[in-house]
């Protein structure tokens, strides 16, 4: 296999991980192929067998491979053209019922210190105007966190901070153009289909299986704009296998798609390393990246925030430069800080 490692980056096992996962979207290990066993890939890297087994759960999580008892691990990402042998066979429809069982109390006591320290040590700066995306130090502190925690690298002008999800999705109509036709994932969260509707924009609805949007769905949609979910759809719990996602941006590549990328609730992945998203994945700047705090510390925080391509940052001033931002500046400080101490 040729692993090549370096100890003096850490951790170890991340590395093998996006070995592995190379080697599998590559083709080096096809669809139905079967991976060297724990045992050799440990001797070959020089790690433990415990290193290689965690390296192994996380591309079962994210669908890359699957294991089969007493038969080692199994590749379980396709592409399309692994899919067309396969043609004609209906994909399995969604589970009754899929829980996320994810309870997200955040503790109050560190957000009302973290309160009173702005309001103690800030009065004056509370008052100001904020930039029309978002403060300054809010931005370079989400920068940090989603190149920390999220594999996006983004510049803090391509991020944009706004009050609440559904007002981000107001303004990417405007930013986009309703003459452009929307689809999203179905089923959804359904304030969704009301926003589309009341902004009187034409819109698609793509059936959910267990892995993500029907594929043939996808694939004869007349929409140019995906609104999708990847990572544990409401209110299916459904999570988009490693190919699906490959495929999702597959689609967007072919004229001048786009994709919305919801990582609603990402944070609560019970793996320490979640998902991969579609925006760091991609590298033809066709996916728009959005997230909320309405999980990580309570729906009552109106803050979301989403992070542009750079071509879409450029258009956004532009066109909606003159928006002020609709979070006040106390909320963007206290988050600020909510962000940078770890709390």
């Amino acid at each position: 296999m040729n692993i090549v490692i370096d100890r003096d980056k850490r951790p170890v096992y991340l590395q093998l991980y996006r070995f592995l996962r190379e080697e599998i979207v590559r083709g080096v290990y096809p669809f139905g192929s079967r991976l060297p066993s724990r045992r050799l890939m440990a001797e070959e890297a020089q790690l433990s067998p415990v290193t290689v087994e965690h390296a192994c759960r996380l591309l079962e999580e994210e669908g890359y491979i699957e294991a089969r008892e007493r038969s080692g691990f199994f590749v379980s990402f396709r592409t399309g053209e692994e899919y067309a042998v396969s043609e004609g066979k209906a994909e399995r429809p969604l589970p009754a019922e899929h829980p996320t069982g994810v309870d997200t109390s955040f503790p109050v006591t560190a957000l009302c210190r973290t309160m009173r320290r702005v309001l103690a040590e800030r009065p004056e700066e509370i008052l100001t105007r904020q930039p029309n995306r978002g403060s300054v130090e809010l931005r370079t502190a989400l920068k940090s966190y989603l190149a920390r925690n999220r594999g996006i690298h983004a510049e803090i002008g391509q991020i944009v901070i706004g009050s609440g999800a559904e007002y981000l999705y107001g303004q990417l109509i405007a930013l986009l153009g309703r003459e452009r036709i929307y689809a999203m994932e179905s089923p959804a969260y359904e304030k969704l289909e009301q926003i589309y509707a009341a902004a009187n924009v034409p819109y698609r609805l793509l059936p959910l299986t267990k892995d993500g949007i029907d594929r043939e769905a996808l694939r004869c949609t007349d929409a140019d704009v995906l609104l999708t979910t990847p990572y544990r759809s409401y209110p299916t719990g459904v999570t988009a296998s490693a190919s699906r996602r490959f495929e999702y941006i597959h689609w967007s590549e072919k004229g001048e798609r786009i994709i919305i990328e919801s990582d609603h609730d990402s944070e609560f992945s019970v793996s320490s390393k979640p998902a991969e998203t579609l925006y760091a994945l991609s590298s033809g700047g066709r996916v728009i990246y959005l997230n909320t705090f309405s999980r990580t510390i309570s729906p009552s925080v109106r803050i979301a925030y989403m992070v542009l391509p750079e071509r879409l940052a450029e258009a956004f001033e532009r066109k909606l430069g003159f928006y002020s931002c609709t979070v006040p500046a106390f909320e963007q400080m206290v988050l600020t800080e909510l962000l940078n101490s770890g709390d």
